[in-house]
């Protein structure tokens, strides 16, 4: 069993709720635990990052960290790391699981060794994804790099002295962050030009924020397309907070908008860098009735939704889970500017048409949009493919809970990889799941 009590891989069984009530506290930031540990680790003394996320992810941080050197100790909530500063452990291999922003920011960062290697047990996700923009920017910057045709398994050394570089933001901000990170440690410093349409500025500016949060000083364009750091900087070790999850909150927002019930959600800063605290507003603007009391979110659920049209580019995170609210809104609703949707843990555009229409939905894409038409019921009754995606999970979990009869969702373990207490979250409120064994890994 695992430390959530549940099957170590397993299917679950959603049944039909008839309302949902109660309190939760919002689980810590995915992505800004896995930046705050990182900047930890590249500070030179010791940090104490309070409330981490308990992520597959965060612990795909950890576990590397700590193989290039630095020092882990979990003390309640709280992650306490001794830094390597500059100079990680040559001549490791690093396994960060399917955690792409984990094994990005871990790229750039490996311009500071030698012979550093990352390698994915999930070659037919993250081992799928593309990494050439990151490591071509790399070797412009002096970095040797080998690759399997600009994927993983990855081999970098260093060191490189800085200067000014070019990257591609057209399929994702993570490859700009894992500059950022290297810059400060650079000899010369960095000057970073962003290239094509920049995708996902919140991240982009959550990773900014970790550099002020660590003592680090930059200057940046307003539109984020050019971005320079002085070099010869270090982090600085010290006591940082990890603030609550919007993407993972956006599901349990949308959940208590679909059903009937008050639920209180803490621990949601009003005024957070997370582009999907926009869920909030796209829920409201759907017909949700949520109201704000400081970091409190309080939903009265079972109002009727309509539907919208957003660009959704500036919460991808949270579309899945505003999916579930389009799929029983009525109208047509539109997430326009998603293209980064495709490069997730699976096709998060073509594969979500295909589960919606499996459920009897009605769904249409584009390269880069995906339009749900709402259904006045979801009948039930059959077995969804979770595409061991964590957010194609909490949609079709969401769906699973207005059905008519139970839907059991494959591979459904994989919510552990943003979202572990996810289905022990919903069950405080009054949902109920029965967890099926299974042998996949």
């Amino acid at each position: 069993m695992s430390p959530d009590g549940l099957p170590e891989a397993f299917d679950v069984l959603v049944h039909p709720a008839r309302g949902l009530s109660g309190e939760l506290r919002a689980q810590p930031s995915k992505n800004y635990t896995t930046r705050y540990l990182l900047a930890a680790a590249l500070a030179g003394g010791e940090t104490r990052v309070v409330g981490i996320a308990t992520s597959e992810d965060a612990g795909a941080m950890l576990r590397c960290l700590e193989a290039w050197g630095a020092g882990v100790s979990l003390v309640g909530e709280d992650a306490v790391i001794r830094g390597f500063g500059a100079s990680p452990r040559a001549g490791v291999t690093l396994n960060p699981g399917n955690a792409g922003a984990v094994a990005r920011f871990l790229m750039g960062v490996a311009a500071l060794t030698t012979d550093t290697t990352l390698i994915t047990d999930y070659p037919e996700s993250l081992g799928k994804r593309p990494q050439a923009d990151l490591l071509e920017a790399l070797e412009r910057l002096g970095a040797r790099v080998s690759s399997h045709g600009g994927r993983l398994p990855v081999t970098i050394s260093g060191p490189v002295q800085g200067g000014t570089v070019e990257v591609s933001a057209e399929r994702s901000s993570q490859y700009a962050s894992a500059l950022i990170f290297l810059g400060p440690l650079l000899p010369r410093g960095l000057d970073l030009r962003l290239t094509g349409q920049i995708k996902s500025h919140a991240p982009l500016r959550q990773t900014l924020d970790t550099l002020s949060a660590f003592g680090v000083s930059y200057s940046a364009s307003e539109d984020l397309s050019r971005v320079s750091i002085p070099g010869g900087q270090t982090y600085r070790a010290g006591h940082v907070a990890v603030p609550g999850d919007y993407p993972g909150s956006a599901a349990i927002l949308a959940a208590a908008a679909l059903l009937p019930g008050e639920v209180r959600l803490d621990n949601l800063r009003e005024h957070d860098l997370q582009g999907e605290r926009e869920a909030v507003a796209v829920l409201r603007e759907m017909g949700a009735d949520i109201v704000r009391e400081g970091d409190t979110l309080i939903v009265h659920g079972g109002q009727p939704l309509c539907a919208v049209t957003r660009d959704g580019d500036g919460f991808t995170d949270a579309v899945q889970a505003l999916t579930a609210a389009a799929a029983l809104a009525q109208g047509t609703t539109t997430w326009e500017n998603v293209s980064t949707l495709r490069l997730k843990e699976c096709d998060r555009i073509s594969d979500t048409r295909r589960e919606l229409q499996r459920l009897g939905i009605g769904a249409e894409e584009t390269a880069d949009s995906l339009s749900v038409t709402g259904a006045a019921r979801i009948a039930g009754g059959v077995t969804a493919d979770g595409h061991g995606d964590h957010r194609m999970i909490m949609l079709l979990t969401l769906l699973g809970l207005k059905a008519d009869a139970p839907i059991r969702i494959t591979g459904a373990h994989h919510i552990r990889k943003s979202y572990p207490l996810f289905f022990r979250h919903l069950e405080t409120l009054g949902a109920r799941f029965d967890y099926l064994p299974t042998d996949t890994p």
